[in-house]
């Protein structure tokens, strides 16, 4: 049994990966929308969703772009996910259908829950997922186990860190 505290197994994500995973995800999503394989537009769950967001729009050209705000973590600790910011009404009409909704990482799933009761016609995705949350993404590009805590680029800065074992 390891002393160590579940958000200490870290994968630690540079700006670069962050980069290259969320351009594999728009490149798995080009052509896939419903509207002759494009997208009607992309909105980004604030904040860890932003930046994998806007990569994405880049990537497929989509120029119509919006976030929705949901809180759903206190410092490291999961809390109930509730929306504090709504997207506009005229993007996501019909369910959001043609819309992609992506965030940057999905965990136990409480996050995209909400959005998706809100939005059932929208196609989510993420850069990351933890199994508990995967079985709620359309699509993602790399998995990480439930315990992992993922350190994204805009959470990091630059120190020495033990080794997970051999600090002997």
């Amino acid at each position: 049994m390891s002393d160590r505290l579940p958000h200490e197994k870290g994968f630690h994500v540079s700006w670069d990966q962050l980069h290259r995973d969320a351009r594999a995800l728009a490149w798995r999503l080009d052509g896939k929308g419903p509207d002759e394989g494009n997208w009607r537009a992309v909105v980004g769950i604030t904040r860890g969703g932003l930046v994998p967001a806007a990569i994405v729009a880049r990537e497929l050209d989509i120029r119509k772009v919006d976030t929705i705000s949901v809180k759903s973590y206190s410092h490291q600790e999961q809390r109930e996910a509730k929306v504090i910011k709504p997207t506009q009404p005229d993007i996501m009409e019909n369910g959001g259908e043609g819309v992609l909704i992506v965030d940057d990482l999905v965990d136990t799933g409480n996050t995209l829950k909400l959005v998706r009761e809100l939005f059932p016609k929208a196609q989510f995705a993420t850069v990351y997922a933890k199994p508990k949350g995967a079985p709620l993404v359309d699509t993602y590009i790399t998995e990480v186990s439930q315990d992992t805590w993922i350190f994204f680029p805009w959470d990091m800065a630059l120190q020495y860190v033990q080794p997970y074992r051999g600090t002997e």
